[in-house]
């Protein structure tokens, strides 16, 4: 790396930097467990009857446990962009203005998640529903956010799919027990782009207004953006920044994380298609069942996780579906 020649090809040179500085916190990790065991092991002999000093080494044991078990979650982020980001969006389905704030509670969820690991989260666009809210508006149609930290994509990916929603509708004047569905995608944040290349002649750029809360200033300008590739008719809007410039950089990111999906869903549907497997369609793929009403339970259907804990569930401890999720392979 101290090769001047190292540095030619800066994309591959900035690639190994990081292999490198993820080797060497594997290493440092490694050396503080064996200090922090031996730690714990010079206690045990002098503990002797001492109740305080016991407490000490079973909480300091707990402690490494956790982080070792972090540390084994780690082992199966092999994938391209496990290490990085994520780009989370999430669309409301069928069930109208429950299906809405649907979207907003699982908005919050994954946030709270975010928040409890140590995870950034910005808003990159938001589409918000018809109701008596602030500025007449409430829950939402869609809102796409941009998740940074370390793992994040590795963790949250498996988390794409359809999440259903059982209760009693705050909306039913009648108390009604309601169904709602939200689709969940979730994609790798590619600070460069990565395998992905955009041609000025496939894109249509559309600069407009911004809507929804965020006072006057938010409006006086077209410094929202839409983006739509010509080829796939998949089109990203963000209007988080005041600045255009900002919101079209962001735009370009998000559609470069969905240009990269729709090239993995492409060659997933090629290979189904030769080994003669059915491929559902976004909508059709459920993945976890959140019922309020008339019992309390939230179940994930491909790995049989359950919480009788909904509550617990959507103020982001996700942890054991997550890990459940991730072992799947």
């Amino acid at each position: 790396m101290e090769n001047p020649l190292f540095w030619e090809d800066r994309n591959r040179a900035v690639e190994i930097s990081k292999e490198v500085a993820d080797i060497e916190e594997e290493i440092d990790f490694i050396k503080r467990t064996r200090k922090d065991l031996g730690d714990l092991e010079d206690i045990f002999k002098i503990a002797e009857e001492s109740d305080n000093m016991y407490l000490e080494i079973v909480n300091g044991l707990s402690l490494l446990e956790r982080q070792i078990k972090a540390k084994e979650i780690g082992i199966y982020f092999d994938g391209k962009y496990d290490r990085g980001g994520a780009i989370i969006s999430i669309y409301s389905g069928a069930g109208g203005q429950d299906a809405q704030d649907w979207v907003q509670i699982l908005f919050r969820m994954y946030g709270r998640f975010c928040e409890k690991n140590g995870f950034k989260v910005v808003v990159i666009d938001e589409s918000y529903g018809e109701g008596g809210g602030a500025e007449g508006l409430e829950g939402l149609k869609s809102v796409t956010f941009e998740a940074s930290g370390k793992f994040v994509y590795g963790l949250l990916k498996k988390e794409t799919g359809v999440h259903r929603l059982v209760r009693i509708s705050p909306f039913s004047a009648q108390k009604l027990r309601h169904t709602s569905f939200a689709l969940v995608e979730v994609l790798p944040d590619m600070e460069d782009g990565g395998d992905i290349e955009l041609k000025d002649e496939d894109l249509k750029i559309d600069f407009y207004k911004a809507s929804g809360p965020g006072g006057q200033y938010v409006n006086k300008r077209e410094s929202a953006v839409r983006v739509v590739h010509l080829p796939t008719g998949i089109t990203v809007t963000c209007q988080s920044e005041r600045l255009q410039g900002k919101n079209k950089e962001r735009a370009m990111k998000v559609l470069s994380a969905k240009l990269y999906q729709y090239k993995v869903d492409n060659q997933v549907k090629e290979l189904s298609e030769i080994k003669g497997d059915k491929v559902s369609a976004s909508w059709g793929n459920q993945i976890r069942s959140y019922v309020l009403h008339p019992y309390k339970l939230v179940k994930d259907l491909r790995t049989g996780v359950e919480s009788t804990n909904p509550d617990d569930v959507l103020d982001g401890n996700l942890d054991r579906f997550i890990e459940e999720e991730i072992k799947q392979k």
